[in-house]
């Protein structure tokens, strides 16, 4: 059980100005400062807690505030953050700063389904129990080996940012009294829907952070899933380079690090060839995947996906109508037998299948729609009739009410945060206002990230990168990041700092009970590594 109790608080302290100053209020001294108003409430809370873990006892401090970032002195943001703090007194103790991705995605999926002390329960494979919500210890934690810091961006969880000064005179959000409501109306404020101000905002925290908590000569680690990936592996060479942060490990999780192959079109490749081997793993798990023998492991599988998806497929994608009818029977029929679609609908989309198609059609006759997210967990499809696929996906937006209830439940209730604002898991309103503003021109292709983490693994060589997927995964696939990292031309010395692992289960691998355990397991290694501490 965990066990928790306030933390002592520091005495409070006053800004004071010029002496005499007239106009105080009841209960003020003389020369007091008067009271900066905000927007709303940001009370900082700070509770201890303990966690029993295998072989011993963890004493913790939780922190939760909001750090205020400026321009020209004056707030422009507040973005909210938890801090989980070991109290092991260690001052080489790692430090691990977290966030997800989206974009517009809060950090509560890492915080409450992996990482933190504490963790929303799934069913063993990541199914979704029913409701209402569990909350556990987290015997799991990376917290036995980092602290922990889980930021919320600005227009998710409870960070938010200020109405923008409307002219010449006009009091600035959050900085004097009569302080305007927060805002995150993209066409009021639209500065931080964006890759490279959203990057910046980050880095400001951290810096921030790191200052307040006397914490810049601690090992320092950064973590991201998804597009949170995307950011880490960008920040790998930002914080370096521009805030002074060097790293000891980048924690890169069912990143998307080259957006342009997240789609694909009739006239690529990388988006098929890389999806394929998810498809396949799918097939396997739904015991689709017809031409492989029932008791094959998954690895055989995946072996066989991958040849395929690196030689044949190609072809196939490449020729298109030009290639001999023979040889493309041959083909459509490889593939059919190793995703468990009709080669006949194969052939008709040129090799080419959507997530979605596939997602509708494996499982059509028994009525069930695979996730996205994690195509091993299904649901009921309530318009079995019709084309398209129009019911829920039982991944992402299905499991909002575990999270939203678990997050909720974690700051209110068990660490004391007393705000009436609401916690935002996942905003679409920031998701689909998210802009690129270092794209200059229509011609010019969408923003990649592998170049800037190539980059930060040369500023500094000491530093190791972790990539980690699910199998399942059929929005982030594993096997794009090993295509990536092939490509790379990383030195022998540099390869030995990239470490990858893949799990059973989907974009958040860390729903199945035996994957998290392997997660933080491996994660316990790779600490060790990039530390000096094995």
């Amino acid at each position: 059980m965990t066990t928790r109790r306030p933390a002592k608080r520091p005495a409070d302290r006053t800004v004071t100005g010029p002496q005499n100053k007239p106009g105080n209020k009841p209960g003020e001294r003389p020369g007091d400062a008067p009271p900066i108003e905000t927007p709303f409430p940001m009370k900082q809370t700070s509770t201890e807690g303990s966690l029993n873990l295998p072989g011993r006892k963890l004493d913790y401090r939780a922190v939760t505030g909001w750090i205020s970032l400026r321009k020209i002195h004056k707030p422009v943001a507040h973005i909210f953050h938890t801090a989980y703090l070991a109290k092991e007194g260690k001052s080489d103790r790692p430090l691990t700063f977290v966030f997800n991705g989206g974009p517009g995605a809060a950090s509560a999926y890492l915080h409450m389904g992996a990482l933190g002390p504490q963790r929303v329960v799934f069913g063993e494979s990541g199914s979704l129990p029913q409701p209402p919500t569990t909350v556990v210890d987290n015997r799991e934690t990376w917290l036995a080996f980092t602290d922990l810091v889980f930021i919320d961006p600005v227009g998710t969880g409870f960070s938010r940012a200020l109405k923008p000064e409307k002219g010449p005179g006009k009091e600035p959000s959050g900085a004097e009294p009569g302080a305007k409501p927060e805002t995150d109306d993209p066409k009021e404020n639209p500065e931080f829907w964006d890759v490279e101000k959203d990057l910046q905002s980050l880095g400001e925290f951290i810096s921030r952070f790191l200052s307040a908590h006397h914490r810049w000569t601690a090992p320092i680690f950064i973590a991201g899933e998804s597009y949170g990936g995307f950011r880490v592996a960008k920040m790998a060479r930002m914080l370096q380079e521009r805030h002074g942060v060097g790293l000891c490990g980048s924690i890169l999780i069912s990143p998307a690090i080259e957006l342009e192959s997240l789609s694909g079109t009739d006239y690529d490749l990388t988006y098929w060839v890389e999806l394929f081997p998810s498809l396949a793993a799918t097939a396997w798990c739904h015991r689709r995947a017809l031409g492989i023998p029932g008791s094959a492991s998954l690895d055989r599988v995946l072996a066989e996906a991958e040849a395929f998806a690196k030689n044949e497929l190609p072809r196939l994608l490449v020729q298109g109508a030009a290639l001999a009818e023979r040889e493309r029977t041959k083909l459509v029929e490889r593939m059919g037998s190793l995703c468990g679609l009709p080669a006949e609908l194969l052939d008709r989309a040129g090799g080419r299948i959507t997530s979605t198609l596939f997602c509708r059609k494996l499982l059509r006759e028994q009525r069930r729609l695979c996730g996205h997210y994690d195509a091993s967990i299904t649901t009921t499809d309530p318009f079995p009739d019709r084309d398209n696929y129009e019911g829920p996906d039982p991944t992402l937006f299905s499991i909002d009410r575990l999270f939203t209830a678990a997050i909720n439940h974690q700051l209110r209730s068990n660490l004391g945060v007393e705000t009436d604002l609401e916690y935002r898991l996942l905003s679409m309103d920031v998701n689909e206002s998210w802009k690129d503003s270092g794209s200059k021109h229509v011609f010019q292709k969408l923003t990649g990230a592998m170049d800037d983490l190539r980059y930060g693994m040369s500023l500094n060589e000491h530093m190791k990168v972790f990539i980690a997927h699910g199998y399942f995964d059929l929005v982030t696939p594993y096997f794009s990041s090993r295509r990536l990292i092939d490509l790379m031309k990383l030195t022998p010395a540099q390869r030995e700092h990239l470490v990858t692992a893949n799990y059973k289960g989907g974009h958040m691998f860390y729903s199945w009970d035996e994957s998290r355990a392997r997660f933080a397991s491996d994660g316990t290694r790779f600490y060790a590594a990039a530390t000096g501490k094995r």
